[in-house]
């Protein structure tokens, strides 16, 4: 039987991260299934679901944590078996204005919606004309099914009108 893990990895970038990650998971009979990684202000980010036979998953959880000693922080949790609630998954792009407290008013206004985020990239972009910071997020949300996605942009767009809304 198969046990998953799902970790997160911190490291100083360099050449060969994610080489020695996978080797350490592949030495030790792990299957790299998904993973989301980024290089963040000369540091490495990363959050990766893996799996392997339940009876090798405790060796490979202590070479994952020894190599702490090359550098890595690393925090293994085991998968739980949790039944989700019937969703339905909207594309989520907002674009307005840069201000402190942004990505708290924007989570904050998701969760109100009753929505959750699954996936989110924030970024910082030059408006065209003026060259001033633009706050831009891309994701994805689960809405559960009885509630309109019109609710979410309500939500969203009581935030300010400069924000620019857009799901699918």
């Amino acid at each position: 039987m198969n046990a998953s893990v799902v970790m997160t990895v911190l490291a100083t970038d360099r050449t060969g991260i994610v080489k020695q990650l996978s080797e350490t998971i592949a030495d030790h009979g792990g299957n790299w299934l998904e993973s989301r990684m980024a290089r963040l202000a000369g540091q490495f980010a990363g959050i990766l679901r893996i799996e392997c036979e339940e009876g090798r998953m405790e060796a490979l959880v202590e070479a994952l944590e020894a190599l702490s000693g090359a550098g890595f922080l690393i925090q293994v949790q085991r998968e739980a078996g949790v039944d989700a609630p019937k969703c339905s998954q909207l594309s989520l792009d907002v674009v307005g204005n840069d201000r402190p407290g942004i990505v708290k008013a924007l989570s904050g206004a998701i969760a109100e919606a009753g929505a959750n985020v699954e996936d989110l990239h924030t970024s910082l972009e030059s408006a065209p004309m003026s060259g001033q910071s633009l706050f831009h997020a891309k994701g994805v949300v689960s809405l559960p099914e009885d509630l309109p996605a019109e609710s979410l942009v309500e939500s969203i767009e009581s935030l300010g009108e400069d924000l620019a809304v857009s799901i699918e």
